[in-house]
């Protein structure tokens, strides 16, 4: 029974359509990808399934319920815009956080405890929001969205703001809840991390869905057709019929091939004319994917 279902859900802000029919399953204890640019409907979608705006048609089930807002208790919600004070001090924050999720005063100082030690920010606790950096104010919202312990758990664009390490410990974070049979759903513009991290994707493109199954079997669908090479000397190979389009990174290439071309054609011309130091056959990143699908049309 899926976790969260989405039949043909719809949403217009006066004549703006935000959301446009959109379907979609999530499995339990998978992590589940809602991806697309800026402005594509991510987040309208999510405000739906969590009750903050109703869909105009259409159904959303939880739990294998309708939605109700009873249900929101087993729910984690890390919204995209952040919502700390500014003027409490970080511990005392985590523990007035954790009771409205309904926890008792002793168990939210227990966990934001254990989970300030776990996201190395202890050194952190006694000092007010508006002392912190946009990334340790984020780890912070991190923590509030998990103190009480919810089975589904929502984060809209939960790297937004965080260095390359601290973006780590969060992504490192999410794949041991969901070792632990939580089920997490998290929108971003970024593909490369949903890439990594995600069982299952939904696609959205300017309020369509254009996408949407396991991440394996949406890449089954097309072909192995991408070259990464490292070469020094001489690049006019990249020339060769078989190349459909290649770009050169001062001498690292990503080339797409035609149709139907293993690429070993090309890697006989490019050793009579470079050195070659790395040749790879790979399947389209998730990202040239998209770029396919929706005709370069992205927007940032």
């Amino acid at each position: 029974m899926p976790i969260v279902e989405l039949q043909k859900v719809r949403k217009v802000y006066d004549t703006k359509v935000a959301v446009n029919d959109i379907s979609f399953n999530i499995e339990p204890g998978t992590m589940f990808g809602l991806l697309g640019p800026n402005g594509s409907g991510k987040t309208s979608t999510i405000r739906m399934m969590i009750g903050i705006t109703v869909p105009d048609a259409g159904s959303i089930s939880l739990f294998g319920q309708p939605f109700t807002r009873k249900n929101l208790h087993r729910v984690g919600y890390l919204p995209e815009e952040r919502g700390l004070y500014k003027k409490m001090k970080v511990m005392d924050q985590l523990i007035f956080l954790g009771q409205l999720h309904g926890l008792d005063a002793a168990t939210a100082s227990k966990r934001s405890y254990e989970w300030c030690e776990r996201l190395g920010i202890m050194a952190s606790i006694g000092k007010k929001t508006e002392e912190l950096s946009k990334g340790m104010q984020q780890k912070i919202q991190f923590i509030s969205t998990l103190l009480h312990e919810p089975e589904l758990i929502i984060m809209d664009e939960p790297f937004s703001g965080l260095d390359p390490v601290n973006a780590s410990i969060l992504q490192d974070t999410l794949v041991d809840l969901r070792g632990q049979g939580r089920t997490i759903l998290f929108s971003t513009h970024r593909m490369d991390q949903i890439e990594k991290l995600c069982d299952a994707i939904s696609l959205i493109h300017n309020g369509n869905l254009v996408l949407s199954g396991g991440m394996r079997e949406i890449k089954s669908r097309y072909p192995n057709n991408r070259v990464q090479m490292t070469f020094e000397g001489d690049a006019s190979f990249l020339e060769h019929p078989s190349v459909e389009t290649a770009k050169n990174y001062s001498g690292r290439a990503e080339i797409k091939l035609r149709d139907g071309d293993d690429g070993q054609a090309l890697l006989a011309v490019a050793v009579g004319k470079a050195r070659i130091s790395r040749f790879e056959v790979i399947e389209p990143t998730l990202e040239e994917i998209f770029i396919e699908t929706v005709g370069g049309n992205v927007d940032a």
